[in-house]
């Protein structure tokens, strides 16, 4: 079933949903905010990719309770379109902080962490790709990208903090810095959960 030679729509909502969160991320790295009505342009059109996001899976929760056969099992359907949700959730929820605290300026950790997390959205969508071409062992990669993406992240938090207290003295900036700091590194988090999924559907149909 999941083998013959046929696109499948799931699979190809899947990585309708995968190249929404690449545009996302795309977007969070290249918009330049210089003031305050960059911040409200910035925090809108996140909201967008979000809300486009849940169309995308809305229609295929329709589609899925619609269908008596599908590629994969369905709860790993829902599974990776949830998890890849959980992302753009994140971006969204980063530019509404920002917004809300006004940081019109990127220190260097906030630039580094949306890099990677950019580059790991790149690997969740050639991931998607992969999937929707049947291609179940080239993933694997893809995957161990991700998850290594996700331990930079990590060790990029501990720093970002640790030099925040040594440099900041304004206590309400260290924890509005250290928030957007945490939000950026569970963005990671969540990219890497989608790696997980992703694990578990090649070990259940490879």
């Amino acid at each position: 079933m999941l083998f013959t030679s046929k696109k499948d729509k799931f699979l190809e909502m899947l990585l309708s949903i995968a190249k929404n969160l690449e545009d996302a991320a795309h977007y969070f790295v290249d918009f330049k905010i210089h003031n305050e009505e960059d911040l409200k342009e910035f925090q809108k059109t996140m909201k967008e990719y979000e809300k486009n996001g849940d169309s995308i899976i809305h229609h295929l929760i329709v589609t899925l309770n619609k269908s008596f056969i599908t590629p994969i099992e369905r709860e790993d359907i829902l599974e990776l379109a949830m998890k890849m949700d959980d992302v753009l959730d994140g971006f969204e929820r980063c530019a509404s902080r920002l917004d809300m605290y006004n940081i019109t300026l990127a220190d260097q950790y906030m630039v580094t962490f949306v890099d990677k997390i950019y580059e790991s959205s790149k690997e969740v969508v050639r991931a998607a790709e992969l999937l929707s071409e049947k291609k179940l062992m080239d993933i694997r990669p893809h995957v161990i990208k991700i998850n290594d993406y996700e331990s930079e992240c990590d060790d990029l938090l501990r720093d970002s903090i640790k030099q925040l207290f040594l440099r900041e003295k304004d206590p309400i900036k260290v924890i509005q810095y250290k928030e957007i700091y945490e939000t950026l590194e569970s963005i990671s988090d969540s990219c890497e959960d989608v790696g997980n999924t992703l694990e578990t559907i090649i070990m259940r149909n490879a």
